[in-house]
């Protein structure tokens, strides 16, 4: 058999056929439609998507996206100085929830750091592993919705990364506020997708800079703001809660930095960075912004190029914000 002749560099490549099949028999159980529709995902432009909530979510989550999520994750963890969170939670956290967990690397981290609590991680895909440790355990989950778990139940709720993926942010606050306990944390991390230069090398017109606009203007044509990293604190004080501190944290693109540590954070982030950026553009400019597959990519080759130039000083922000929920505060 021949093979498949290989796409132009203007065309996308073939998309796989799902190896999950449509049920049509009415007496097949509900579970196997719901673990179906879990995980028959979407092939678009050569990458995978979720299935379940189909489109609520721009990224892919095939094994070259996952590896950029557990990049970012190293990242983050050199960031906080080998830290998983900043929040004042106490030794002894019982029950944890992280939101949006991805590949569930933090949720791993986590329960391994702490055997006493039990960790849940959700998220809209099933790309989490199957044998983990007994304290932590993955559901599939769309955060967006009313959330299904006993109120105030959990000591400690953990988001990071959502930017682009909520619309309703006070009504997502509301959530986390409803179901941690009294005097428990909430923590946030999330990066900003507008790049700076303290030296002027990021001009008006640098790729970063039209990157950023064009991001921005995607995620409010989408309704899902990628601003988020700016306006979590006012959020998550609005909710109610209380003691709200907000850090940032500046992140080099690049090995440009003289100072050891950030030296070493530009080289991960740089790697971060070429192994995110098709995931990060594809969905987006193709399904809202309308662009051709092959603008795409001519957009992410400007993009790489940008990305490997050392004379460019680059980076962005990322912020941490942490709460905590009042004493005596139950929501029934």
């Amino acid at each position: 058999m021949s093979a498949s002749p290989a796409p132009s560099p203007g065309e996308p490549p073939a998309e796989p056929e799902s190896a999950i099949p449509v049920l049509n028999n009415a007496s097949e159980s509900d579970t196997t439609s719901l673990k179906s529709s879990v995980s028959k995902y979407r092939y678009e432009n050569g990458r995978r998507y979720h299935g379940y909530k189909d489109g609520a979510y721009w990224g892919p989550n095939d094994e070259y996206q996952n590896d950029q999520l557990d990049i970012a994750h190293h990242m983050f963890t050199l960031l906080l100085e080998s830290r998983l969170f900043l929040a004042p939670i106490g030794l002894n956290p019982q029950r944890v929830l992280d939101v949006g967990t991805g590949t569930g690397i933090w949720a791993l981290d986590f329960a391994d750091e702490f055997p006493s609590a039990q960790v849940i991680g959700t998220d809209l895909s099933p790309t989490q592993p199957t044998f983990v440790a007994p304290n932590c355990k993955f559901e599939i989950d769309d955060a967006c919705t009313p959330w299904t778990f006993a109120p105030n139940s959990f000591d400690f709720i953990h988001v990071r990364a959502m930017y682009g993926s909520v619309a309703d942010w006070p009504a997502f606050y509301a959530e986390v506020f409803k179901h941690l306990k009294p005097g428990g944390w909430i923590e946030q991390l999330e990066m900003s997708i507008e790049f700076k230069s303290d030296d002027g090398t990021v001009t008006n017109d640098h790729v970063f800079s039209v990157w950023s606009r064009i991001f921005i203007e995607a995620g409010e044509k989408f309704g899902k703001t990628f601003r988020i990293a700016d306006l979590a604190k006012g959020y998550i004080a609005g909710a109610g809660f209380e003691g709200v501190v907000e850090k940032k944290f500046k992140l080099p693109v690049g090995g440009w930095s003289s100072d050891p540590k950030y030296k070493e954070l530009g080289r991960w982030n740089l790697l971060h960075c070429d192994q995110g950026i098709e995931g990060w553009a594809m969905a987006l400019l193709t399904r809202v912004m309308g662009w051709k597959y092959a603008e795409v990519q001519a957009f992410l080759g400007w993009m790489r190029t940008g990305l490997r130039n050392r004379n460019t000083h680059a980076y962005y922000n990322v912020t941490v914000v942490y709460g905590r929920k009042p004493f005596g505060n139950e929501v029934m």
